[in-house]
């Protein structure tokens, strides 16, 4: 399993202000980031598999509402979190 509940801890500790504070809006944006990585990756290799592709689209969408969430309430978090996570070019 990619993510174990040790990669999930490592994740929110990184990006929320604790590892048990996982209503952060860093630390579900994180976690998408990870699972959509893992599932892009998956994707390069089956290409064929639809219900994969939609899965991620729309986690995709989640990902982009809680950064839209976050421009809204605090554009300095939200610069921080794209610049951490390399999500822009």
């Amino acid at each position: 399993m990619y993510l174990t509940p040790e990669t999930k801890k490592e994740i929110f500790r990184k990006h929320s202000k604790t590892e048990s504070d996982t209503g952060t809006a860093e630390g579900q944006i994180a976690l998408f980031t990870h699972r959509i990585n893992h599932l892009t990756n998956h994707l390069k290799q089956n290409r064929k598999d639809f219900v994969t592709q939609k899965s991620l689209v729309a986690m995709v969408g989640k990902r982009r509402g809680l950064l839209d969430y976050l421009k809204r309430k605090d554009i300095a978090r939200y610069r921080a979190i794209i610049k951490e996570l390399n999500l822009r070019k």
